[in-house]
C-alpha cells in the first residue's frame, strides 16, 4: 500500500502486474489516485441510485449523464488533467447527496456508501489512501479482486460506448440501471465469486444492448457504412487531423470548415468515418492520416496541422504540436485547450484558426487507397454470395482478426497472422487492431476483399450480426461455424466486448498479446474450462489449430 499508485486496467501495465510509480500511458500518481477517488464515489453513487430503483422511482436524466460521463474520463487515455477530476469530483458529491435524498433512509448502507470527499486536490490526494478504496484491497482475496476489477472495467467500456450513444440522442436507461446496480455491488462486501460471474455475465448481455444502440445511434444519424475506397496519402494545404471515436465531433468539425480550403483527415479509430454518406458528402474529408494510437507521438510531431482528439486515445503530447493540438468532451491534458460543448454546440474556431495559420502540407504524395466500409449492411448484402462460396469450396474460413492496437512488444504476431492465412479464407476486421495488416495486399476470395474492415472497435455488434447471420445461414451453433477469433486487447472497451462474447457462449477465442493482469489463475482457469479462451502462441500453431 506504500506505492506512489497502482492501476492494472490495460494491457501495457508495467511488468504485467499493474503500474505503481506512474502510469506506463504517462497518467500521474495525482491523477491516478484521484480516479481512485472519483471511482470510490461512484460506487455509492451506484448503490443509492439501485435504491431509488428498487422504490420503483426513477434516477433523475442530469444524474445518469453525469455517472456516464465521470465512468468514461478514468478510461485509459483519456483524461490526465487533475484540475478536470477535481470538477468530476465536485460533481460526484453534488449527485451522491441528491441521491441519498431521493433515496430517502436506507438501513443497509455499506461501508463508503455515504462517503462525501473533500472537493480539493490536495485534500483528495490526502484521503486517497483511505481503506477499501483503491484496486489494492488486503481484504478481499485475489478471485474476488479479479472478477471485481472485470466488472468495473467492463462497465467502464460500456458506458464509453454508452456517451458515444448519448451525444447522438439515443440513451438507454436499462443500460445505465445496470451499471449503477453494478457499480453499487461492488461495495458489498458479502458477495462471492458466483455473484460476481453472474454480475459480469450480465454486463456482457447489457453491453450487446449498449452496442445495439450505438449501432443505431451511428448509422440512424450517418448511414450505413458503405465499401469506399480512402486515400491515406498526403495532399497539399492547410488541415486538421481527428482522431479518437467521436463520429459527432467529426460531423460538426466538418460542416464548420466546409468552403474554408481546409483538409480534414481522420486517424486512428476514426478511419471507419470515411465510410459513413453522410459524412464522406463533405469533400473536405479528404483520406486518413497515419496509423493507430500508439504512432501518434511520432506522426503529430511538428506536422503542420492542427489535432483534435474526440475521445479516448490520447498520448501525452510533445512539444513539437502541444501548441496544435485540442481536446474534446472527456478527454484531458493540462495546459492543452479544451474545446467544450455550451448547450450541445462546439466553436471550433481555434482548431480551424490554427489549422489555416500553419498552412498545411507544401505539395501532394504519391497517391495511395485502402478499402473500408464493410459494416453489417455492407457484408450481410452479400450474403448469398459468401453462403454459396462456402458451399462450393472457395471459401473454407472466417478469421475475425481485431480489437485495441497497443505499443508493447508482441502485436506483430497479429500481422503476421494475417500474412500467413490461406488464399481460400476471408478477414473480418474491426478496431485499431487493423492497422498492423490493413495496408497489406491480401487479395480476393470469392469476389470480395479477403480483408473486410467492420469499422471501429465501437462497431463490435457489426461483427457479431455478421456472425449470428452466418450462423441463421448454416443452420448450426455459431461456435460450429468455420470462424476464429483472434483479438488483440488493450483498455476497458476491450473488457466489454470479451464480457459480451462469453455471453453469446463463444468459445475457442484467442487473446493477447499478453493476458490481463486482473485475471487472477484461478478466474482464468475458469474461462479455460468454459470458454476455451488461448492466449495467443505463434501465429503458425495458432492457425494450425485453428483451422483444425
Amino acid at each position: 500500500m506504500s506505492n506512489a499508485m497502482f492501476c492494472y486496467q490495460c494491457e501495457q501495465t508495467a511488468g504485467n502486474k499493474g503500474c505503481t510509480t506512474t502510469g506506463v500511458c504517462g497518467k500521474s500518481p495525482e491523477v491516478a489516485k484521484m480516479q481512485d477517488v472519483l471511482i470510490y464515489m461512484l460506487k455509492g453513487i451506484g448503490f443509492y441510485g439501485t435504491k431509488i430503483l428498487d422504490k420503483g422511482d426513477k434516477i433523475p436524466k442530469e444524474s445518469c449523464e453525469f455517472f456516464t460521463e465521470a465512468i468514461f474520463s478514468t478510461l485509459t487515455n483519456v483524461n490526465f488533467d487533475a484540475e478536470r477530476f477535481e470538477e468530476y469530483i465536485k460533481g460526484a458529491n453534488k449527485v451522491k447527496k441528491q441521491l441519498m435524498e431521493l433515496a430517502g433512509e436506507v438501513s443497509d448502507a455499506p461501508d463508503g456508501a455515504d462517503f462525501i470527499s473533500p472537493e480539493t486536490k490536495s485534500e483528495i490526494l490526502a484521503i486517497s489512501d483511505r481503506p477499501n478504496l483503491g484496486v489494492l484491497d488486503d481484504t478481499l482475496n485475489d478471485d474476488i479482486r479479479s472478477l471485481r476489477e472485470l466488472l468495473i472495467y467492463g462497465v467502464k467500456g460500456m458506458e464509453a460506448y454508452h456517451h458515444h450513444a448519448i451525444v447522438l440522442g439515443k440513451h438507454d436507461e436499462d443500460i445505465t440501471n445496470f451499471s449503477f446496480k453494478a457499480f453499487g455491488a461492488t461495495l458489498n462486501r458479502d458477495l462471492g465469486a458466483d455473484d460476481y460471474v453472474g454480475l459480469n455475465m450480465e454486463a456482457g448481455n447489457t453491453n450487446i444492448k449498449c452496442m445495439e444502440l450505438l449501432d443505431a445511434a451511428n448509422t440512424g444519424t450517418f448511414g450505413h457504412p458503405e465499401p469506399t475506397e480512402v486515400l491515406i496519402s498526403q495532399k497539399k494545404g492547410p488541415f486538421i487531423i481527428v482522431s479518437g471515436h467521436d463520429l459527432r465531433d467529426l460531423n460538426d468539425l466538418l460542416a464548420q470548415t466546409e468552403g474554408k480550403g481546409i483538409n480534414v483527415y481522420t486517424h486512428g479509430e476514426m478511419l471507419p468515418c470515411n465510410a459513413y454518406p453522410e459524412l464522406k458528402k463533405y469533400k473536405h474529408l479528404i483520406g486518413n492520416f497515419g496509423g493507430a494510437w500508439q504512432d501518434q507521438q511520432k506522426e503529430f510531431d511538428g506536422v503542420p496541422g492542427s489535432i483534435l482528439m474526440t475521445s479516448n486515445c490520447l498520448m501525452k503530447p510533445m512539444e513539437g504540436y502541444k501548441d496544435r493540438i485540442y481536446s474534446s468532451y472527456v478527454v484531458g491534458w493540462p495546459e492543452v485547450t479544451h474545446i467544450a460543448d455550451a448547450n450541445g454546440k462546439k466553436d471550433f474556431s481555434p482548431v480551424i484558426e490554427k489549422a489555416l495559420a500553419l498552412g498545411g502540407f507544401t505539395e501532394d504524395e504519391p497517391e495511395k487507397k485502402i478499402t473500408i466500409g464493410f459494416g453489417r449492411n455492407a457484408t450481410l448484402s452479400y450474403a448469398n454470395e459468401i453462403v454459396g462460396a462456402v458451399k462450393d469450396g472457395k471459401l473454407k474460413h472466417f478469421f475475425l482478426i481485431g480489437g485495441c492496437d497497443g505499443a508493447k512488444s508482441g502485436r506483430n504476431y497479429f500481422t503476421e497472422f494475417a500474412e500467413k492465412t490461406p488464399s481460400d479464407t476471408a478477414i473480418l476486421t474491426l478496431g485499431c487492431g487493423k492497422y498492423r495488416f490493413n495496408k497489406l495486399d491480401l487479395g480476393t476470395v470469392a469476389g470480395l476483399p479477403r480483408l473486410l474492415d467492420c469499422g471501429q472497435c465501437n462497431d463490435a455488434y457489426s461483427a457479431v450480426k455478421i456472425a449470428l447471420a452466418l450462423s441463421d445461414a448454416f443452420k448450426c451453433d455459431v461456435n460450429s461455424l468455420p470462424l476464429s477469433y483472434i483479438v488483440s486487447w488493450y483498455e476497458q472497451k476491450a473488457c466489454a466486448v470479451l464480457l459480451s462474447m462469453l455471453a453469446l457462449g463463444l468459445k475457442d477465442i484467442y487473446l493477447g498479446p499478453s493476458l490481463p493482469a486482473f485475471i487472477s489463475p484461478n478466474v482464468l482457469q475458469v474461462l479455460i474450462d468454459k470458454f476455451n479462451i488461448k492466449a495467443v502462441s505463434t501465429p503458425d500453431a495458432d492457425l494450425k489449430a485453428a483451422l483444425a
